[in-house]
């Protein structure tokens, strides 16, 4: 079960059916199934406190992954910085609900496996991010 949750913020504007059919297509993809992954939108303050207590990180991000995945079976939680998130869409010269989708399909992929530590794996994961919004895309026909 995919789950939608919105702390400290109002939930942003996303078609949770489209985006749940999206994220199981892009799990299988990668020979994944989706067990319960919940996705957490918040504030730039909220993602700095989970990022100080969980990972002993002092700074703001976009995106906190937590990883319960079992065999081939994906399943964590996921926090959004929408703040963060439209900052960088400004920043990038980006719509934000693009952005907002990046992100997304962002924490799956660390779920399926991917990491994005060094130049090489961040460049891989930002492939795997255009074609997970291509795959969108022509989801909306």
């Amino acid at each position: 079960m995919i789950s939608f949750f919105a702390q400290d913020i109002e939930m942003p504007a996303i078609d949770r059916r489209r985006i749940t059919d999206w994220i199981k297509r892009t799990a299988a993809f990668y020979g994944k199934r989706t067990g319960e992954i919940s996705y957490i939108f918040c504030s730039d303050e909220q993602i700095l406190q989970t990022n100080r207590q969980f990972l002993q990180h002092d700074y703001y991000t976009d995106v906190i992954t937590f990883d319960y995945s079992e065999a081939d079976v994906i399943s964590g939680d996921i926090f959004i910085s929408v703040d963060t998130v439209r900052s960088n869409a400004e920043q990038f010269c980006q719509p934000y609900e693009r952005e907002l989708n990046r992100i997304i399909i962002h924490g799956v992929l660390h779920l399926c496996g991917q990491e994005d530590k060094t130049p090489e794996t961040r460049h891989v994961m930002t492939e795997k991010e255009e074609l997970a919004l291509k795959t969108l895309d022509e989801m909306q026909g």
